[in-house]
């Protein structure tokens, strides 16, 4: 399977690089790119499971969470260059949901089918609790409820000093959880269960394995900007709206390498990693990715506030109560991933429809 998407990627990128200098149709670069983002994802994949081995699942999937949502920062960059406000902000929709109920989901729904049951850490699941709530439903909330008596540019303003406390946060919470408690976030909740822990050999060493995240990071940027100018055309094609295409398409193939690495490893039962990239990764794009990109967007032609639909923010509210009510245990198994998949499936239908 890994040669399979090695040679996806061979192929793939080459062939994005000719479409664009032929002009393609959109259509075909369409397809072109996605496959193309797919194969990369699964090497950045291989290349951060590694770097997980070597460098201890936290580091592990705060790699892959960063690579992952590097892609989608790099999509969004260049929707917003085109004046795609909308499309930006479902995707970042898409991203909490999808991270939260889609690769949470299906990483319990498949590591549940092979084990009975799967543990996590309780303390990390705690710890991204308080996080979760914070991020969805304080941080997105209160813009929208804010901005109701506020102009265009007092909307803008307070989404800026949303977007600088909300990094300031994210970096504050890294600095806690890697340096000064890091002790208090180790693997002792599965160690006091009984669980062995196996040692693994990494398939690339460390060098290796960041030159190649690093190497697929830029051919990703490539095929992303080439995708972004598919949007319009496609969505004209088949009917797609804005919201749709960003909830659903821009989140699923902008978050391929994190939903990968997500689903191999909790398939091998590495639900800590598993975890961590998904709600690790939705963090990220709560309190960095998002506010990030409305500090870019004021040297756009367009500015992007931190203001989202009441349909988004129903549909984000939901996927992190639900994720947390869930994973409070420390604890996973198959009916509970069917119970997220069938949540985002819901979603996606209501997504379609609006």
């Amino acid at each position: 399977m890994n040669k399979v998407f090695t040679m996806i990627s061979f192929v793939g990128v080459p062939l994005v690089v000719a479409g664009s200098f032929l002009h393609w149709t959109s259509l075909v670069m369409f397809i072109l790119c996605c496959v193309s983002i797919i194969g990369l994802s699964a090497i950045m994949g291989r290349a951060t499971e590694s770097l997980a081995i070597v460098s201890g699942p936290r580091i592990g999937g705060l790699l892959n969470a960063t690579f992952g949502n590097a892609v989608e920062l790099i999509i969004s960059i260049f929707a917003l260059k085109a004046g795609l406000v909308g499309i930006v902000l479902a995707s970042l929709t898409g991203s909490v949901i999808g991270n939260l109920l889609l690769v949470l989901g299906l990483s319990f729904f498949l590591g549940g089918l092979k084990h009975k049951r799967q543990n996590f850490s309780l303390r990390d699941a705690r710890y991204n609790a308080g996080l979760l709530i914070f991020a969805i439903i304080v941080a997105f909330v209160i813009p929208e409820i804010f901005s109701q008596g506020m102009d265009d540019r007092g909307t803008i303003s307070l989404s800026i000093g949303i977007s600088v406390i909300m990094i300031l946060l994210y970096l504050a919470g890294l600095f806690f959880k890697l340096v000064t408690h890091r002790g208090f976030f180790t693997g002792a909740d599965r160690e006091s269960q009984g669980k062995p822990q196996e040692e693994e050999e990494a398939e690339w060493s460390k060098g290796k394995a960041i030159l190649i995240l690093l190497l697929a990071t830029a051919a990703v940027a490539f095929v992303s900007e080439n995708l972004v100018h598919t949007f319009e055309e496609i969505g004209e094609r088949f009917g797609w709206s804005e919201l749709f295409i960003g909830v659903i398409i821009v989140a699923i193939v902008g978050n391929a390498a994190e939903h990968a690495s997500a689903l191999i490893l909790a398939v091998k039962d590495k639900m800590d990693v598993s975890v961590e990239i998904a709600v690790g990764s939705t963090l990220q794009v709560a309190m960095f990715v998002a506010p990030a990109l409305v500090l870019v967007s004021l040297m756009m032609p367009v500015q992007m506030p931190l203001v989202f639909t009441v349909a988004e923010l129903v549909a984000m509210i939901t996927a992190a109560l639900l994720t947390v009510v869930i994973t409070l245990d420390g604890e996973s198994n198959w009916f509970e991933g069917l119970t997220l998949l069938a949540a985002y499936l819901i979603m996606g239908i209501g997504f379609f429809f609006l």
